[in-house]
């Protein structure tokens, strides 16, 4: 009797299309690298260069993932965007710290090698490298059937960012009177998906067959990097928070000093049509607020003579607008009023 003699890929896992994945990545990869001097696809650790200019270099890191936004992505059959939401849910962050993105990798987790569906995510991950001005240095593909339903897949970011020690944003900088902006999100950005799948099945609706919703669901998390590096190199600046899980009282908290508080009136909010559309879908304001960026997806907290100045470095689309001001009192958050959800 012949014994059947067991491969790696019998158990489901195929090598050489993940090198053929990997050959990818380096191409793309080289098309965007620059001048910068290393190669670091395919080998076991990046190298890259720290910025000369820095006096007194500080290293920033940054980790997140896009939650079940890949589901929507699944269902849609659509994976050209979810890379510019993973980039941008970390180099969001590193700016928080007034950090200037340097690098990012990736990790991609799925069932199966399915080379299609993850250049076009690579694709992705490499336009939000682009527009974060960050190179994409290198990543992690693994194979896991068993771990994994058929067609499914996991991804999360790694950022790594450098700012001079000088040009930290600090909790101290921001003082009373400072005013509280809001810049508009693109969207839902990449947080509550679990619940907006929750309204989608409880309400039945075929998502497929939904022209804005389509749209909507998977339009690209707003990168803010280059005009909040605008405003840290013109010292227009004090403080700023990116608006992702937690909404903006649980967000905007983590950035104000004790003994101060950010007053906010979310009667100026200036939401959206996506947000109205889950408001109606029978969710409480408070369940709104603290589950979605509702409109708002970054805020700064500025000098109120830098007002002008702040509003004039975003593009018509995502102008700046004030939505309250730093005040002295505890709990670092107030939220007054109430969103206009018409």
């Amino acid at each position: 009797m012949k014994k059947e003699k067991f491969t790696y890929e019998k158990s489901g896992v195929n090598i050489n299309a993940a090198d053929n994945f990997v050959k990818f990545i380096s191409s793309i990869s080289s098309n965007n690298k620059g001048k910068k001097k290393f190669s670091n696809i395919g080998g076991f650790g990046a190298i890259s260069n720290i910025p000369k200019n820095l006096r007194n270099p500080k290293i920033v890191a940054c980790t997140d993932g896009v939650g079940t936004k890949v589901e929507i992505a699944n269902v849609l059959n659509k994976y050209d965007t979810i890379g510019i939401d993973l980039v941008a849910m970390s180099v969001n962050d590193l700016i928080v710290q007034g950090a200037q993105p340097l690098l990012f990798l990736d990790y991609i987790s799925i069932n199966k090698i399915d080379l299609k569906k993850l250049k076009s995510i690579l694709k992705g991950i490499v336009k939000g490298c682009k527009i974060s001005n960050c190179e994409l240095v290198g990543g992690e593909t693994a194979e896991m059937p068993g771990t994994y339903e058929k067609g499914k897949f996991d991804i999360a970011g790694f950022a790594v960012g450098i700012v001079d020690e000088k040009k930290i944003l600090k909790k101290k900088d921001i003082k009373k009177d400072d005013l509280v902006l809001a810049v508009p999100s693109s969207g839902v950005h990449s947080n509550g998906y679990s619940l907006i799948r929750h309204v989608l099945k409880k309400k039945k609706i075929k998502l497929k067959n939904n022209k804005f919703l389509k749209k909507e669901l998977l339009r690209p998390t707003k990168i803010y990097v280059n005009e909040v590096l605008r405003l840290i190199d013109n010292n227009l600046l004090n403080g700023c928070a990116n608006i992702t899980g937690g909404g903006l009282a649980d967000n905007i908290k983590r950035v104000i000093p004790d003994g101060l508080v950010a007053a906010i009136d979310l009667n100026k909010i200036k939401t959206i049509k996506i947000f109205k559309w889950l408001k109606k879908n029978n969710i409480d304001d408070s369940e709104m607020l603290k589950t979605f960026n509702c409109g708002v997806g970054f805020c700064l907290v500025i000098k109120p003579k830098n007002l002008k100045k702040v509003i004039n470095v975003f593009s018509r689309d995502f102008k700046p607008y004030v939505i309250g001001k730093i005040i002295s009192g505890k709990n670092n958050v107030k939220l007054n009023g109430k969103i206009d959800w018409s």
